[in-house]
């Protein structure tokens, strides 16, 4: 097991993805009957398998049928984590699968703020879990712009050099202009103080020197940076972003514009083209 909680996360988030897990896990589990891992892997991977159920389009283009299918599965998800947390009470993995479980059952603030504390309590930058707290702040969630933002940048502001906690910045600024009307949007992430925003979080983290692209769970928080850096037309930001992707496509965040292949594709080419 990844002594590293971030490590940790990045690999649950893996897991995740994988088709089928909920009809072998509990043999797994019956197999090893004083390990929590198996337990922690089916909590975990029942979050993401809530999401399918769910769908990715906004409360008012899902149906009954989908919420409670998504519901469903999120309380077993939440049972099996809490099966974890009877034995290991420490066990900051589970904690943070319990943060994104907050944001699909709508618990309400005072519980969502004490679940996201008490990972930070045992590990301060744990990254997934800032980034679901984020997910949970957002204006389509349970919060507003502003608080989206507010906590982004506190985040950023407590957060080392070489930190990917930085990378909280470019995911509320593509955040709020996703959800903004698409010329105000544009208006919006092109403006002076969102570009210099974006690239001093750039610096301190995927630009720094000291940053490495490497292990787990690197990917993804980078081309969130490519993303924003080309949707705010700062280019040469997001050539420097693609270049340490070298082709790597990830679902995240490119899902959130269409086919990730080719969201990404169209965007190498537009910041390549805009470069010249």
């Amino acid at each position: 097991m990844a002594a590293d909680p971030d490590e940790m996360a990045f690999l649950m988030e893996a897991v995740g993805t994988v088709d089928g897990i909920q009809d072998w896990i509990g043999e797994w589990i019956d197999a090893e009957p004083e390990s929590t891992l198996p337990v922690l892997v089916a909590g975990c991977h029942a979050v993401h398998w809530a999401w399918e159920a769910r769908g990715g389009k906004r409360a008012k283009y899902t149906t009954a049928a989908q919420f409670k299918g998504f519901h469903e599965r999120l309380r077993y998800a939440e049972a099996t984590l809490q099966r974890v947390l009877e034995r290991e009470p420490d066990n900051v993995t589970a904690r943070a699968w319990l943060v994104t479980s907050s944001r699909g059952l709508g618990v309400g603030a005072a519980e969502a703020r004490q679940r996201f504390e008490a990972v930070t309590r045992l590990h301060p930058g744990h990254l997934v879990a800032h980034e679901q707290r984020l997910q949970y702040l957002c204006a389509k969630w349970s919060g507003s712009h502003e608080e989206m933002l507010d906590f982004a940048r506190g985040a950023a502001a407590a957060a080392g050099p070489n930190s990917l906690l930085h990378e909280l910045v470019a995911v509320a600024h593509i955040e709020k202009w996703h959800d903004s009307e698409r010329e105000e949007g544009n208006k919006y992430i092109v403006s002076d103080e969102v570009r210099a925003e974006l690239l001093a979080a750039a610096d301190q983290s995927i630009f720094h020197p000291d940053y490495v692209p490497a292990g787990p769970g690197w990917a993804p928080r980078v081309a969130t940076f490519a993303m924003a850096f080309e949707l705010a037309d700062e280019f040469d930001a997001a050539a420097h972003a693609f270049a340490l992707l070298d082709g790597l496509v990830t679902e995240w965040p490119w899902q959130m514009l269409g086919d990730p292949v080719e969201k990404f594709t169209a965007s190498l080419d537009y910041v390549t083209e805009n470069r010249r």
